[in-house]
């Protein structure tokens, strides 16, 4: 029976990757800041499906809780064989408007925090000649827009550097780049959601669902839907410029109010 670790795991995205992996019979590590929420978390999978399921409270905005992470995925003794990437929020408002402590604290979680824990699971991995490591990023990496945008593009092209790094190893990387998905993402961040058109949400199990078909077949990009691989493959071909005014006025209609 394998493990997985999982990062930001009690809602969203995470929640649904403890889900799939625990219903698939994988022993599963849960990560997040909430200790009431991790345990009653690891219990529930527990008692459904029959895996272990083991609670690390950890604040990956701070170098203690990458520390405590990294720690576990670097322990030979109880080896993580998959890692999910996922802990991640938003800011609202434009650049200027968002508090520098709060982008920094962005660029923590979503770049520091990635790099130092997917080196951490990857070195152990390259070890034993097999794993796996799913960093979650967005479509929003292959637009202009902001601080937001700008760390899930660094996500998109560290995992898919490292995945040619690694090749041959037996350990693979994948960037899953959902758009919007149900969750608790736009609450927290003070977003509003009512805007947002009905045929641009996705269900959070269907896209962990394609990730991991994903992974199987050694692909290093997910985008997991076909409206939006639509949406990216015009991304690619519309000037810079024009693609800049389109996005910063596509958020302010669907972005944060």
């Amino acid at each position: 029976m394998t493990t997985a670790l999982i990062t930001g795991s009690t809602a969203g995205i995470g929640a649904a990757f403890a889900r799939r992996l625990a219903a698939d019979g994988h022993d599963l590590v849960l990560v997040a800041r909430d200790t009431k929420r991790l345990r009653e978390q690891a219990t529930e999978l527990h008692d459904r499906h029959g895996i272990e399921a083991e609670a690390l409270t950890a604040d990956l905005a701070e170098d203690a809780g990458i520390e405590k992470v990294a720690a576990r995925l670097g322990d030979r003794r109880n080896p993580v064989d998959l890692l999910v990437n996922n802990a991640g929020f938003g800011n609202k408002g434009h650049y200027l408007e968002v508090p520098m402590a709060d982008e920094l604290k962005m660029l923590k979680v979503h770049i520091e925090a990635v790099l130092r824990l997917t080196s951490a699971a990857t070195e152990a991995m390259r070890e034993r000649g097999r794993g796996g490591v799913v960093n979650v990023a967005s479509v929003a990496a292959f637009v202009p827009r902001g601080t937001y945008g700008a760390s899930k593009a660094w996500v998109v092209q560290f995992t898919q550097g490292a995945a040619r790094d690694l090749a041959g190893t037996g350990v693979r990387l994948l960037a899953l780049a959902p758009g919007f998905v149900r969750t608790e993402f736009h609450q927290r961040a003070g977003m509003g959601t009512d805007n947002i058109p009905g045929w641009m949400w996705l269900d959070a199990d269907k896209v962990v669902a394609a990730a991991l078909a994903d992974l199987a077949h050694g692909r290093t990009l997910s985008i997991p839907d076909p409206r939006y691989k639509a949406l990216m493959g015009l991304v690619k071909v519309a000037p810079r410029g024009l693609l800049g005014g389109i996005t910063s006025r596509t958020g302010r209609k669907y972005g944060p109010q």
